[in-house]
């Protein structure tokens, strides 16, 4: 398991290229949109969905942002608490069978006043589809632990 980063390892204006990719299928849109109770048909109806400008399904937005702020999760937020998103935008629409990537620029960090194990960086978060079109952008700080502050994660084997 990867180890993920700390707060000293992020460097203000530093892009990081997460290297995973999701395909979104139509489970995955169907299964989230029921799952959060989303009765817009427009997620679950292919007659509807097809009379509509897009001509079919569109994946769920909030199951976009989960995709795109998971796919940055092994080289942003491992070690880190989320403190909020801020300017979501969704320039094109996502659909069912594209598959996303995503990209993290560094915007700021500074030591957190209240927990000095701790620090906060603030982040922008692009996500792309197959074709390199932007379909998400987003900020969002993270609460980030210290190396010498982070709790431990595999206890200690006694032998």
């Amino acid at each position: 398991m990867r180890e993920g980063r700390y707060f000293e390892d992020f460097q203000v204006g530093e892009v990081i290229h997460h290297p995973l990719g999701r395909t979104i299928t139509q489970a995955d849109n169907i299964w989230f949109t029921l799952l959060t109770v989303n009765t817009n048909p427009i997620h679950l109806d292919s007659h509807y969905a097809a009379q509509t400008e897009f001509g079919r399904p569109l994946v769920n937005s909030t199951l976009t942002l989960a995709i795109i702020t998971g796919l940055s999760v092994a080289d942003i937020s491992q070690n880190a608490i989320n403190l909020g998103w801020e300017k979501v935008t969704l320039p094109h629409p996502v659909f069912e069978g594209d598959t996303l990537y995503a990209r993290t620029e560094i915007l700021e960090k500074r030591e957190s006043r209240s927990r000095p194990h701790m620090g906060i960086v603030r982040l922008r978060t692009t996500g792309v589809n197959q074709d390199g079109v932007t379909v998400m952008e987003f900020e969002r700080s993270i609460l980030v632990y210290k190396r010498d502050g982070a709790p431990r994660r595999v206890p200690q084997v006694q032998g």
